[in-house]
């Protein structure tokens, strides 16, 4: 409600607005619903990315449809699409992932993973940004090709393309701040 009150207030839209986010949709899905239910609107913003795209939504959306309300979606930024585009690497067929487990599960994804022959989009927080790509290096080879994209489409955007073993040497370390996109070429 930070960001968005700050956009909504710019363009002198004053709504009634309530947080939504991962420790709480569970909670509020119902209550949202029976509001529409009821004749409400509501739209569903997020401060960075689309809704339901590794963000809250995906329940709102599926309670909603189940319920016979009209979802509509405006298109709207992810990161993923133009850091898969300026990776270089191939487009016309790719697996998104989003953000990989953290602990449980993760080793049984990334097995999965170096198997696929299209090219793999994940997400990354930059405190796991080189523990990642040493995990990459470790199950799919040091030569997989890869692109890290930070902060896509800010003033602080950088791309490091490469090897997966050639990124982790370039990477500047003091520079793994922001929001990261791994793009990872298939297996040839």
């Amino acid at each position: 409600t930070r960001k968005s009150g700050t956009l909504l207030k710019h363009f002198e839209i004053d709504v009634k607005m309530q947080s939504y986010h991962m420790h709480n949709e569970h909670k509020i899905v119902k209550n949202l619903v029976q509001n529409l239910l009821q004749g409400s609107n509501i739209g569903l913003i997020s401060d960075a990315g689309t809704p339901g795209i590794s963000d809250p939504g995906y329940l709102l959306v599926r309670e909603a449809i189940k319920h016979d309300v009209v979802v509509d979606c405006l298109p709207g930024a992810t990161a993923f699409v133009p850091a898969l585009v300026q990776s270089g690497l191939p487009c016309e067929r790719f697996v998104f992932e989003g953000f990989l487990p953290v602990k449980k599960g993760r080793q049984t994804k990334f097995n999965e993973l170096k198997e696929e022959k299209r090219t793999l989009v994940l997400y990354e927080s930059p405190h796991r940004l080189l523990k990642t790509l040493k995990e990459i290096v470790e199950y799919m080879g040091e030569d997989r090709k890869v692109a890290v994209v930070k902060e896509i489409s800010k003033v602080y955007e950088t791309t490091w393309r490469g090897t997966a073993s050639y990124v982790i040497d370039n990477i500047d370390e003091s520079k793994i701040k922001g929001e990261f996109v791994i793009v990872i070429g298939g297996k040839e």
